[in-house]
C-alpha cells in the first residue's frame, strides 16, 4: 500500500457517532453467530476485545457474562467506551498488544471488524501477538469483512460512489460509506482476501 493509512476512528466525531451503533442492518450478519460460538468456545471468564472502539462488541461479551478487557488504538474510541461504561478496564494500544498482557491470559479474544482497516504487512504480526495472548486451548473469534461487501450496495453500507472498489486486490485501499451513523462520511479499509 502507498502512502499513509488513515485512522478515521481517531476522529471525536467520529467515535460520537458510532458509540451509538448497535447491531442494526447488515451489521447484523457479522454478529448474529458470535454469542453460540462464545458459548461453545468459552472455558473461562476473562475476554479481550481487541479493537473494542466505542464498546459495541464489548457489551455484547459482557451481556454473555464474559469478564471483558478492552483494547483500542483510538483514544477518542476508548474514551467514549468509557464514558458508556465508566467501571470497565481500558488500554490504549498504538502497537504491539503483546506488551500489555501475560501470555495465556485469556479464554476468547474477540476482533470484530478490526482487521478490515489494518495495514496489510501488520496483520500477521497482530494474528500472531494476539495468539500468544490465548490461554491453551481457547479461541480466538475474528469478524472480517467479505470483499463484497466493497462493491454491493447494503442496508447499513453504501459503495455505489467507489466503482475503483471492483479493481481491488489484497493490500488495495478501499472505501464504504457507513449509513447506520450520523455523518455518513467515507471510511478507508485494505482489501485482505486471505482472511475469507
Amino acid at each position: 500500500m502507498n502512502g499513509t493509512f488513515g485512522n478515521v476512528y481517531e476522529h471525536r466525531e467520529w467515535a460520537r457517532a458510532y458509540a451509538t451503533l448497535e447491531f442494526p442492518g447488515t451489521y447484523y450478519l457479522g454478529f448474529r453467530d458470535l454469542p453460540a460460538l462464545i458459548r461453545r468456545y468459552d472455558h473461562g471468564s476473562r475476554a479481550l476485545d481487541f479493537g473494542c472502539g466505542t464498546g459495541r462488541s464489548t457489551r455484547l461479551l459482557r451481556n454473555l457474562g464474559l469478564n471483558v478487557i478492552r483494547a483500542d488504538i483510538s483514544q477518542a474510541m476508548l474514551d467514549q467506551a468509557r464514558a458508556l461504561d465508566p467501571s470497565g478496564e481500558y488500554h490504549r494500544v498504538p502497537g504491539d498488544i503483546t506488551g500489555e498482557f501475560a501470555p495465556g491470559s485469556f479464554c476468547i479474544i474477540l476482533a470484530a471488524v478490526r482487521f478490515d482497516n489494518m495495514p496489510t504487512e501488520e496483520k500477521a504480526e497482530a494474528l500472531s501477538g494476539l495468539r500468544t495472548l490465548l490461554a491453551p486451548g481457547r479461541c480466538l473469534l475474528l469478524v472480517v469483512s467479505s470483499i463484497a461487501i466493497y462493491v454491493n450496495e447494503w442496508a447499513s453500507f453504501s459503495t455505489r460512489d467507489f466503482s475503483e472498489n471492483r479493481h481491488a486486490s489484497d493490500g488495495d485501499r478501499v472505501r464504504i460509506i457507513m449509513l447506520d451513523v450520523p455523518n455518513c462520511c467515507p471510511v478507508e479499509d485494505a482489501v485482505c482476501t486471505d482472511a475469507h
